[in-house]
């Protein structure tokens, strides 16, 4: 925020930050980050004059909040370029209705419980365009994927998946936030896949979890080694982030026996009843109150 003429102070674990008033400035972002890139368009929205963010992340909802905002009556042009420009206004209108693009990470989660599980699901409400990524490196793996519309998508898989390497990258790459869930496909498949972490170091901490299961993952720093296994067995584990909570649910429905999954309050940060959905698909899920 010091970019934008507020005074930043950090102390004993808190951020305490003061401004009479943002003031536009150029800003270059050394790492690519969707949650910084929002965080200052946000900012720059109501700044006097002109904002521009290099090295800006291209996600589809950095495009959503662009066209959100715009509809408030922000000045924002640029989005989905690595070069975003924001014209600061006086004051955003109220009382708007907007809808939200679809959630790739989520549709992007029962396609790959549909490789892992050896299953036929259809989603709806999607944006395929988004999929691309993961399209590909499931049906490199041996499923299938029909975009019907270009908003439904049906994932088949009626084998084991086949070995397949990842890297993570920013939009319009594999996304990070799917890493977990394709961990577990890996975990089953035929052969040793390896996946390259670039966005966020602590991703790995879920292989500890599948290898509680069954699993045989190696990780080391930015790099895991997946040696699929013919078949993983229900454990006690526990959701580490939001993604590594989804990837235990489609390890748990895959698994031999019973999986109890602690600490869900993270899988319930980004998947609206989750459980609800996979039941509609057959899963044998129930949320208990301990």
């Amino acid at each position: 925020m010091n970019y934008y003429g507020a005074k930043v102070e950090i102390e004993q674990g808190k951020i305490e930050v003061k401004a009479k008033k943002l003031k536009g400035n150029s800003i270059y972002m050394d790492i690519v980050s969707v949650g910084a890139t929002i965080n200052a368009m946000l900012a720059a929205v109501l700044a006097e004059g002109t904002t521009t963010i290099e090295n800006a992340a291209k996600e589809p909802h950095i495009v959503d909040l662009a066209n959100f905002l715009n509809k408030m009556g922000a000045n924002i042009m640029g989005a989905g370029t690595d070069r975003i420009r924001i014209q600061g206004v006086k004051e955003l209108k109220k009382d708007e209705t907007y809808s939200i693009v679809p959630d790739q990470i989520e549709a992007g989660t029962f396609m790959l419980a549909a490789v892992a599980t050896k299953g036929d699901i259809t989603i709806k409400n999607c944006i395929t365009k988004h999929l691309e990524s993961i399209t590909a490196k499931i049906i490199e793996m041996g499923a299938e994927v029909e975009d019907i519309d270009g908003e439904r998508l049906r994932v088949t898989c009626n084998k084991r998946p086949n070995k397949v390497n990842i890297k993570t990258l920013p939009y319009p790459g594999f996304p990070t936030d799917l890493q977990p869930q394709m961990g577990v496909v890996m975990s089953i498949a035929d052969g040793t896949s390896v996946i390259n972490e670039s966005i966020w170091d602590s991703r790995f901490q879920y292989t500890e979890e599948l290898n509680r299961m069954g699993a045989k993952i190696t990780a080391q720093g930015k790099v895991a080694f997946f040696e699929g296994v013919e078949k993983l067995v229900g454990a006690p584990v526990y959701a580490t982030d939001l993604r590594a909570g989804a990837a235990l649910v489609i390890a748990g429905i895959v698994a031999e026996g019973t999986t109890q999954i602690y600490n869900v309050e993270h899988i319930d940060r980004g998947y609206e009843n989750i459980e609800e959905k996979f039941i509609k698909l057959g899963a044998k899920i129930k949320r208990v109150e301990e």
